[in-house]
């Protein structure tokens, strides 16, 4: 029943407490969350002989049956020592579901929770800071030092060096988001494999702005037509204080971007020759994905897309009171849009 502070968070991670029996992960960094959660999923699977098994739960799961969590924590697996559970806090996952849990005892598998940004005086984040065994986890943005470290630390396997005028501009593009920051770093050390040390230019030509790339996941994901990932990653990005806006103009810039290449396809090029030609470059792993979208969206869909977009920012600059229902109405939209679209691409 320990409140982990930001600054306490790497030790916490480096030696796990023996006692503990479940983690709360919460923050504005939902990169950092999901990394130390499935860092400390695996640090406690591999405590035990045999091997725990690691289970993914999330309130869609847990729609039919409300009682699953439970079974799964309290049930030991017929092949592993124990269960590590991972589950995403939401509508079902809450406080008010994981209260009697973890205050009826010790529970047989281990329970790892990971939240968005919660206010001090919040339920769940009170309730893992009390109960036996339990401990609350803050994930906050790393600091200039932690991106520092991300930085040596990533690109050491590639034997690569970095001039310090370079160093300094990473940095500064780096650490809204762990994942993604991670994601740019190896990003930089794939394209200049052979070319070391890193100069400011390639790093000024392949490295986005780690705010903005956060918030382009949830463009991503509407465009994909992925919908609750899509709306719990506008949900938690308003929550870490973006602006609803901000979110409206980098969807818009995602969905310019796949408009020019779907252009560049339909005016004879080849996909992967556009795909090439975009600057800065697309991480090898968002290239399937953004691929996959551009054979979906047709031009006329996309130029349909367009101008919801530039509709929704032109009524949140006239009504910010509003803002963020219209950032969200714009989200869901997109996403039904881009359902239809694959509809479409299939009987095409």
């Amino acid at each position: 029943m320990v409140a982990v502070k930001a600054h306490q968070a790497a030790a916490f991670m480096k030696s796990p407490p023996p006692r503990l029996t479940a983690a709360l992960f919460f923050g504005s960094d939902p990169g950092l969350v999901s990394e130390r959660s499935a860092v400390l999923a695996a640090m406690l699977a591999d405590r035990e002989t045999p091997r725990a098994e690691i289970l993914r739960l999330d309130d869609a799961e847990l729609d039919d049956d409300l009682g699953r969590l439970e079974t799964e924590l309290q049930m030991r697996p017929m092949f592993s020592s124990r269960r590590v559970v991972r589950a995403i806090a939401g509508r079902r996952i809450s406080a008010q579901l994981l209260k009697p849990l973890l205050g009826s005892g010790p529970l047989e598998g281990l329970l790892i929770v990971e939240a968005g940004n919660l206010k001090s005086d919040d339920s769940l984040k009170a309730l893992f800071e009390t109960s036996e065994g339990c401990f609350a986890v803050a994930c906050y943005p790393d600091s200039a030092a932690d991106i520092d470290t991300l930085i040596t630390d990533v690109l050491a396997p590639f034997s690569l060096a970095i001039e310090p005028d370079a160093r300094a501009l990473l940095q500064s593009r780096l650490g809204a988001d762990r994942t993604l920051s991670r994601a740019e770093i190896e990003k930089l050390a794939i394209f200049c494999l052979g070319q070391s040390p890193i100069t400011v230019d390639k790093v000024e030509s392949i490295v986005g702005d780690a705010a903005d790339l956060a918030l382009e996941r949830i463009a991503e994901a509407a465009a994909e037509g992925r919908t609750q990932a899509a709306v719990t990653d506008f949900g938690r990005a308003i929550a870490s204080g973006e602006s609803a806006q901000t979110i409206i103009l980098i969807t818009q810039r995602y969905f310019l971007k796949l408009h020019k290449v779907r252009s560049d396809v339909d005016a004879g090029q080849r996909l992967d020759d556009a795909l090439k030609a975009m600057r800065p470059p697309l991480f090898f792993k968002q290239k399937d994905v953004f691929a996959r979208q551009v054979r979906r969206w047709t031009r006329p869909q996309l130029d349909q897309a367009l101008r919801r977009i530039a509709e929704a920012a032109k009524a949140a600059r006239l009504s910010s009171v509003i803002e963020d229902i219209l950032a969200e109405r714009l989200i869901l939209s997109l996403s039904l849009m881009a359902t239809a679209a694959s509809s479409a691409s299939a009987s095409r």
